[in-house]
């Protein structure tokens, strides 16, 4: 069959030249006669991998001095309970919900202090982001917590919200260098590398280095603690050596693309063809308010389970895969990430006009 267009929201597709590059350091990885998979974390080679791969970060996101990037494992699930605790001092946090994610987030965080829901946008299936210009942020609160793009629901924020001066602290596993961010506004800003970077195992963690500390809630796993990492260089046990090596070359792509600034350029021209063609559909609804729309995963349904299910079987026979909605969306999702081409959208827009026809 050939590669197929991949719409899945994670694990997702990578770039083809990523992979091909891959495969040809397989067997022989410069020289050295054996898969950087075989290769101990300890050598030379692997120390140079590492270094590139957090050099060429640092450039894409223009990343301050005075933050660590931290390469560790357990997945963006695994930082819901480390961040509160490294952060939760007071034992207070604030967290704003507008997704499944930011959901179980604010349950794990409340095991360890008091969580305030300060704002939430389950009244309407988290189809929006509430606004967030003026929110009750509790006087002695740690930190604010978001998810910044909403995977499953296909909202992202636009505006991050005013903290009124406490520390933000923002899950970016499917908006992760889709567009330049400015590291500065942010505390910590992390995300699993599944979904628009490298393959699954891994989350890059980028944290202002006074969050860094000692001072811990006590019984906190030395492996949950960040400082732990952080002087260790990402090395403290064994990474996921190959994961970092393929998240370098993503990097490196990335930059050779014309850096952030381009993908963002490519990233609104792949979702304004999806969007165009959403808003004018007789069949097709995105279930998205258009002001908190997301450039990366876009949900849509017809209003029909059986014809659901027909478009994604008719869909996947035609070579577009992975198109299933998350089961508590219904419908179907296009997760158009920065290694989906162009060529990918328009090909889906035209598998939806011609299934629009058919069943009209």
């Amino acid at each position: 069959m050939g590669r197929v267009y991949n719409f899945s929201a994670g694990p997702a597709v990578l770039p083809e030249e990523v992979l091909k590059e891959a495969a040809a350091e397989m067997l022989d990885y410069k020289g050295t006669g054996m898969s950087v998979m075989e290769m101990s974390h300890r050598s030379p080679e692997f120390q140079q991998i590492i270094d590139e791969a957090e050099q060429d970060l640092r450039d894409l996101m223009k990343i301050p001095d005075n933050y660590k990037v931290l390469f560790l494992q357990g997945g963006a699930s695994q930082q819901f309970a480390m961040i509160p605790m490294n952060l939760m001092k007071n034992r207070v946090a604030d967290y704003i919900v507008t997704g499944q994610w930011a959901k179980k987030a604010y349950q794990e965080a409340q095991k360890y202090g008091k969580v305030n829901k300060i704002a939430s946008s389950e009244d309407k299936t988290f189809s929006y982001i509430p606004d967030c210009s003026d929110l009750p942020v509790s006087p002695d609160a740690d930190y604010v917590y978001i998810c910044e793009n909403n995977t499953i629901y296909g909202t992202k924020f636009k505006q991050l919200p005013n903290t009124k001066g406490k520390t933000l602290v923002a899950d970016v596993s499917s908006c992760f260098l889709s567009e330049p961010v400015d590291v500065s506004k942010y505390g910590i800003i992390y995300g699993g590398v599944q979904k628009n970077i490298g393959p699954a195992g891994m989350v890059i963690v980028i944290i202002r280095e006074d969050l860094i500390t000692e001072d811990v809630l006590p019984g906190t796993p030395t492996m949950l603690t960040y400082k732990t990492h952080a002087d260790a260089g990402s090395l403290y046990n064994t990474p996921n050596s190959y994961c970092i090596y393929i998240c370098g070359k993503v990097f490196k792509w990335l930059k050779a693309m014309g850096g952030l600034e381009e993908m963002k350029r490519r990233n609104e021209e792949k979702a304004k063809i999806l969007y165009d063609f959403l808003d004018q559909s007789s069949l097709f609804k995105g279930t998205v308010e258009p002001a908190s729309r997301s450039l990366m995963n876009v949900p849509f349904v017809t209003g029909d389970k059986d014809l659901d299910a027909k478009f994604v079987k008719e869909a996947k026979a035609a070579g577009l895969v992975n198109l299933k909605g998350h089961r508590t969306v219904g419908g179907m999702r296009a997760s158009i990430y920065n290694a989906m081409p162009k060529e990918g959208v328009e090909a889906l827009v035209a598998f939806m006009k011609k299934f629009e026809e058919e069943n009209a």
